[in-house]
Formats: C-alpha cells, structure tokens, sequence
C-alpha cells in the first residue's frame, strides 16, 4: 500500500466537531507525520433544524451531508460520532468503517449553575435536555423534575442555561471534554444512573469502499477494544430496530482479560416500564453478543414497546 500526501477530513462544523476532527489530526500526525491533512467543514440538517428530529431524519440528520461529501469524492475520510450514525440500516453503499477510535468517557454530566447534583434539585426544576433517552430515565428515576426541549451544540446550550431557559442541562462528559468546559460540571453521573446512548464516546472514521490506501492509513489509529464494544452496540442497536423516537441505551464494556459484556436497556416516554438485559461475551463475538442481548430484550417485549412509540 502506497501512502497518501493528502487526506481531506469532513465533519460537521459544529465546534465539538471540528474539537473531534483536530484529535484525529494529531493522531495522524504523530503515526504518519508525512501526511498532511486539510478539514472540509459541513452543516448538516440536524445542525440546522433545532425542532423534533423525527420530523426531518432522526439521527440521520446528523450525517446525511458528511457522507454525501465524502461519496461525491469532496473529501477523503469521515469523522462521526458513533452514536450519531444509523444503526437501523446501512451504511450508505460505498462506504465503509476504518477505525474506530479509544473510546472517551461514556457518562453523562449534571450542570447546574448553584453546583447541585441530580438528587439534590427540588421539584419542579426544569433540565433542559430533547433526548428521549434522558427525559425517560429522568421520568424513571426522578418524576418531580421537568425536561424542557433543548437543541443546538453545547456551547449553545450552555448560553441558553445562563439566560434562564433552564435550570440545569444534562450534557455529555466526552462533550465538553472536548471543547474544554468540564468546569461546568456538577456532577457526573454514573451509568446506572443515566445509562449512555450507543455508541457512546467513540469517534469512528469512514472511508469509500475503494480507496485502499485512506482505509489502511486510518486503520492504524483505531483501537481493539472500541471497535469490538462499537460492533456490539451498533449490532444490537440493528437488530433491535428502535426508531429517533425510542428511549434505547447501552454501552459494552472490554475488561483487560478481553471478556466483553453489554448492558442495554429499553425504556417507555414515561419511564414507568425499563426493560433490562446485561450479558457477557464468552465465547461469542462482539456481534453475537449484541444480537443476543437485543434478542432478551424483545423476549421481554421491546418490539411491542418500541412499536408503540409515535415516530
């Protein structure tokens, strides 16, 4: 394999992206300091549209544009969000997944302007958030607490925060570690407490299916353990079928003897039913492995509650 003098980065141009995208160019940097490496910035309709995704394209909006560029040879590597990408179909034809990254921390983090944590924050108190995720675990965990509609990147959240919009916001740590605003953070809280979107804290880099040279260039950035709890997830997350509109989470966890295990859980809006289900590996791979907690979980009944679920 011959090594390229250039590699085009597109992501989107949100400033946690662009955070997203220098990490990826230090990395290359320093495991091939022949190569340069220029950014092409996109807004993508989820950047745009600060309304109910399920109205335009769920998740999808978050990386319809970053792959039309990349497809239309505009660039030559992709930087997503994992939990950003569609797990429910596809990758679009003529792409692929290179390397995923070492994963960032998983957690959710509390901001209040007062430095009160979850359980400190009386009735009423309005945390500003538009995951269906957190609002259904918020329901669960902590019914006399409000979630108001939030959008927009962290920094703009954070502004909204300060005017009042809210009294507190629920952001992730990975987030605002990479913008540099961990001082906001009150409390972070563990997964059992808000239990992570799929794909949590993983960057994950996208090539075209043909370009042998970018693929086997952004390969060797990725990391063992990512890539094995990525492709549990994001098989689980598949199979499952669960829709913008469905309170789904899970992560999996690489220890360092290799055993992998995967805790998921299917939640209702209100929080008033959870489905849980927690495996460990063993001999299966990663991607059995999130086939069989999805299959527990529609034992359970996760495609008849997911099912119910406008979207």
């Amino acid at each position: 394999m011959s090594t390229p003098d250039l590699i085009r980065i597109v992501s989107r141009d949100s400033p946690m992206a662009l955070a997203q995208v220098e990490r990826v160019r230090a990395d290359m940097a320093a495991l091939h300091p022949g190569i340069r490496t220029e950014v092409v910035p996109v807004k993508t309709t989820g950047d745009k549209w600060m309304g109910d995704l399920s109205l335009v394209e769920g998740k999808g909006a978050f990386t319809k544009e970053v792959d039309a560029a990349l497809l239309a040879g505009e660039a030559d590597l992709a930087v997503h969000c994992v939990k950003d990408v569609p797990a429910d179909r596809p990758l679009p034809a003529g792409t692929v997944f290179a390397a995923f990254l070492k994963r960032d921390d998983i957690r959710d983090a509390l901001i209040h302007p007062a430095g009160l944590t979850l359980d400190q924050l009386p009735p009423g108190a309005r945390i500003g958030t538009s995951s269906v995720r957190r609002i259904a675990q918020l329901a669960a965990s902590h019914p006399y607490l409000d979630c108001v509609p939030m959008r927009g990147n962290a920094n703009r959240r954070l502004e909204k925060l300060a005017a009042g919009e809210a009294d507190a916001l629920l952001l992730a740590v990975s987030g605002l570690e990479r913008i540099g605003r961990t001082d906001v953070i009150s409390e972070v809280l563990s997964p059992e407490t808000m239990c992570p979107p799929i794909g949590a804290g993983i960057l994950a880099l996208q090539c075209r299916e043909g370009d042998f040279d970018v693929i086997d260039t952004a390969s060797s950035l990725g990391d063992p353990a990512a890539h094995r709890e990525a492709t549990a997830e994001r098989m689980f997350l598949h199979v499952l079928q669960g829709h913008c509109n469905s309170p789904i989470a899970g992560y999996a966890k690489s220890e360092r003897g290799g055993d992998l295990s995967l805790r998921a859980c299917v939640f209702s809006p209100d929080g008033k039913t959870v489905l849980n289900a927690h495996e460990w590996a063993g001999p299966l791979d990663p991607a059995t492995l999130g086939t069989s907690v999805a299959v527990a979980l529609l034992r359970q009944g996760a495609r008849e509650l997911i099912d119910s679920i406008a979207h």
